[in-house]
């Protein structure tokens, strides 16, 4: 890999995360009207919490504390240097609470759920995917073809809604919401952990399922290609095992797409499963932003969405840097 194409690529990286995060700064202002702090303070008027004539004082003390009071241009250069510096200010809904800590609490139950979700299914989905195609499986797997087509169709937070009445309401064996019961003191402890995963696994089920069958349906299809190769013919006349041309024939060069569309997965469960995690009341980075996006705070949602951005650039840096090891067919030398 030469220092070139690094340094390329490197650079690439950093052009898309100020294009993306510069498109997050100025839709969220130019699409609505909304003023985050004068509806906060005005439901705080309205409910007696405040005299009506002191608001549009505070309205404006406010603006000032967070910059609101500059011109657009302004606003966007100090965005971005504290971007640079992951500083994300406070949030405009929740003041004196600060973005970064917010994210920082939300983002380990999301990754938690998401990534081990996603492992999961991608693990099982690819597997059962390259069976299904496979002649010397068993019977089974191409059977398994139309219900794995039915879950990739079904989007998850419906599969959320069939295991919460199924798996909580009728049989009693999971709780429906929440990351843990109300009471609980958070900690690193077993019975902590213990609660944790009970309260996920409902969640992480509906992800699962869906996931099962995307990942498996794109894997048959690469497979149905993979399968016909004249070097698939030539392995099987030299007498080579059948599970060794099904791993390091056929799986390992169907592999590759499945391996792209795993890193963005990988990126994107760093914003969360909006919906599901809306539908199960679960504390994650899904939840936080759907809650930023009704409150029109803008600067949680910059926060989330910059975090997400540079979450997919650099695993698609790191995806780029590791094909090789892949493929050997593949060379960064000639991109050079």
């Amino acid at each position: 890999m030469s220092r070139g194409f690094i340094i390329r690529r490197v650079g690439l990286f950093l052009i898309v995360v100020w294009a993306a995060a510069s498109v997050n700064f100025f839709i969220p202002r130019l699409a609505t009207g909304r003023d985050p702090i004068r509806e906060k303070l005005g439901l705080l008027a309205a409910s007696g919490g405040l005299r009506q004539e002191g608001v549009e004082a505070m309205v404006k003390a406010y603006q000032a504390k967070f910059g609101l009071d500059k011109p657009l241009h302004t606003q966007y250069l100090n965005f971005l240097l504290n971007s640079a510096r992951l500083d994300l200010g406070y949030s405009l809904a929740n003041y004196p609470a600060r973005v970064g800590r917010m994210i920082a609490n939300a983002m380990p139950w999301t990754m938690g759920l998401l990534l081990v979700a996603t492992i999961i299914g991608f693990s099982l989905g690819t597997l059962m995917g390259a069976l299904a195609v496979w002649a010397r499986a068993p019977a089974l797997f191409r059977h398994l073809v139309f219900p794995l087509m039915t879950l990739s169709a079904i989007p998850p937070y419906l599969l959320g809604l069939v295991v919460i009445y199924t798996l909580g309401l009728q049989l009693n064996i999971f709780p429906l919401s929440g990351g843990y019961s109300p009471g609980t003191f958070p900690g690193f402890r077993l019975d902590f952990i213990l609660e944790v995963i009970h309260h996920s696994t409902l969640p992480a089920l509906a992800i699962v399922l869906q996931a099962v069958g995307f990942w498996a349906l794109g894997m048959r299809g690469m497979m149905v290609s993979t399968v016909g190769e004249d070097y698939i013919a030539l392995a099987e006349a030299n007498g080579l095992r059948s599970k060794t041309i099904f791993f390091r024939y056929a799986v390992r060069n169907a592999f590759l797409p499945q391996y792209t569309a795993l890193g963005l997965s990988m990126a994107f469960a760093v914003s969360g499963q909006v919906v599901v995690e809306v539908v199960f009341a679960y504390p994650g980075m899904g939840t936080l932003l759907f809650r930023a996006i009704q409150a029109s705070d803008y600067t949680v949602i910059n926060g989330v969405v910059l975090i997400t951005i540079m979450a997919i650039g650099l695993v698609t840096m790191v995806m780029d840097f590791t094909y090789p090891l892949l493929d050997p067919r593949i060379s960064h030398q000639r991109l050079d």
